[in-house]
């Protein structure tokens, strides 16, 4: 089978766009059928770097409809399967788009960039192109298309830098990756560890196709095919032109699965013994990221504790198996400085114990009940520690954690600690901060920039906008107004600011309407499937 890349000229400056297209429609027509898979490079229709989301639009708008036409005739004509990347509209907007064109130039096919830029993420507003990446929140396995018995996997540009994601194509036992692809900042080196990496994983041939920044750049370029072994078979670095390679799609490279094993294809040996537990969040379970995760949203405050004694694991674990997309806890350090969750400062309305929390060693505290109180059924339960929460729900839930240590200005705030922790179990995206000590808040700011903090109520009842006037000075993102010591005007003014608004609490579901109503972004509650039953069809739809 004969498999051609296209490498085209690519330009910094858009009023060279025509004349780069032009030179890419060239290296079609000069095409012919010998070839068996024709892949073009990514973005295909705007192979000069446009400006803002005007500038991609339009070039889309321009050039798309002819790139796709062509690459039809092209199809037919060569009697060939041609991929090619272009603009998708869709009505959220414009999608980074493979096309998959039988030989009958028929689109049998569409993968959607897995992994957008941040480029293609931003809005306009913040320079980027703001295409439509919706899609790109829901869990989804790998996009694989068969055509004529081989199975075709796909990676777009940034796509080729989530390894992790490699298993997965792998398990889907492709053939053939098609890579369209720019990677204008990569050295040709890199990119040639990166596709043999790649290949070598999957145990799959790639067809890479990208642009030449000119004939003495060192970066970007590099359309390449590579070998299951891991061999780099052509690449043709920043050459103007045609790629053209041979290859056997059912040549695959297996090897003793370790020392006198037998012989397997590389990904198989490493399944023998992944342990998962020991990585990153991943998969289907992990939730968006805060930053994403649409609102209006629903807190479970102090988990589900309706059901279950709150601030416990079997409360956390009630609403996240219910769809919560918040939980709240608190978290305290004691004696030993040992994390752990509870409202209260003193043990006895939650436990069987007295005194402060603060006061006693986490074993001494592991000697206490603190289910019983909430019911026979849970008699036995222990304290949870902090570690033990992320341990269990990290990345499967936004968490509001509210650090009671803070509050109270502990001589030692353990901020390295509590944010080693959020790193330990790469759940910074999916958690944020909350605290009423302003001192505490500019601390942990500057330490961990990437974790957002949410500023609490400090006990001022005379000035609604106290809360908001405070977020605005710290440069927080979020505020958590305390009933009945704010209005709407309060939460007009925090969003003049961009600040979202959390709101403690609604037991009562035309309470939380209300909040609703009045643009509050999150509701905390005790009663959480009561009141999800009651505002989810008016509030929490999800699109």
């Amino acid at each position: 089978m004969k498999v051609c890349a296209l490498q085209p000229k690519y330009s910094f400056n858009s009023i060279d766009l025509n004349d780069c297209f032009n030179g890419l429609i060239e290296l079609l027509d000069s095409c012919d059928n010998s070839l068996d898979i024709i892949v073009l490079p990514e973005y295909s229709d705007a192979l000069a770097d446009v400006k803002g989301k005007d500038g991609y639009y339009n070039a889309v708008k321009t050039y798309g409809e002819t790139l796709l036409n062509k690459a039809k005739e092209t199809a037919t004509r060569c009697n060939a399967i041609v991929f090619v990347n272009a603009g998708y509209n869709t009505p959220n907007g414009i999608r980074n788009t493979t096309y998959a064109i039988d030989r009958k130039g028929n689109i049998v096919g569409k993968y959607f960039k897995a992994h957008p830029a941040p480029s293609e993420v931003k809005k306009d507003s913040e320079g980027g192109h703001e295409l439509d990446v919706e899609y790109s929140y829901e869990s989804s396995s790998p996009y694989v298309l068969e055509i004529e018995g081989i199975r075709f996997g796909f990676l777009t540009c940034y796509d080729f830098y989530f390894y992790e994601n490699f298993a997965q194509i792998a398990r889907e036992k492709v053939d053939v990756i098609i890579g369209c692809s720019l990677q204008r900042t990569d050295t040709h080196e890199a990119l040639s560890i990166i596709c043999k990496f790649l290949c070598y994983q999957t145990n799959a041939y790639l067809v890479r196709a990208s642009v030449s920044l000119g004939k003495d750049s060192k970066v970007c370029g590099s359309s390449m095919v590579v070998s299951p072994k891991g061999e780099e078979l052509k690449n043709m670095k920043n050459d103007v032109g045609l790629l053209v390679c041979d290859i056997d799609v059912n040549d695959k490279y297996y090897k003793p699965a370790g020392f006198g094993g037998n012989l397997k294809a590389h990904y198989e040996y490493i399944e023998e013994g992944r342990r998962p537990w020991l990585y990153r969040n991943g998969g289907a379970s992990v939730s968006k990221f805060d930053s994403v995760m649409k609102y209006p949203r629903l807190c479970a405050h102090r988990g589900f504790n309706t059901v279950a004694p709150e601030n416990s694991m079997p409360a956390f674990g009630s609403a996240v198996a219910l769809g919560a997309d918040e939980i709240e806890f608190d978290i305290w350090s004691t004696l030993d400085g040992v994390l752990v969750s509870c409202h209260d400062a003193t043990l006895s309305r939650v436990s069987d114990g007295e005194g402060k929390i603060y006061e006693k060693t986490y074993a001494e505290l592991l000697e206490l009940d603190f289910g019983v109180k909430h019911g026979e059924k849970f008699k036995g339960l222990k304290i949870p520690t902090f570690e033990e929460i992320l341990q269990k729900f990290a990345g499967r839930v936004i968490m509001n954690i509210h650090v009671k240590i803070w509050d109270n200005e502990f001589e030692n705030p353990m901020i390295e600690e509590i944010v080693a922790l959020i790193r330990k179990y790469d759940c910074s995206k999916h958690v944020y901060f909350m605290t009423h000590s302003d001192l505490n808040i500019k601390k942990v700011m500057e330490y961990a920039p990437d974790i957002k903090v949410c500023v609490g109520w400090d006990g001022n009842k005379e000035d609604p906008m106290s809360i908001v006037d405070r977020a605005i000075k710290l440069g927080a993102y979020k505020v958590q107004l305390f009933k009945p010591y704010f209005n709407e005007d309060t939460v007009k003014k925090a969003h003049e600011y961009g600040i979202l608004c959390n709101v403690f609490y609604a037991d009562d579901a035309d309470e939380a309407r209300k909040y609703f109503e009045m643009g509050i972004e999150t509701v905390l509650t005790n009663d959480y499937l009561t009141i999800y039953n009651s505002v989810k069809d008016d509030y929490l739809k999800r699109g």
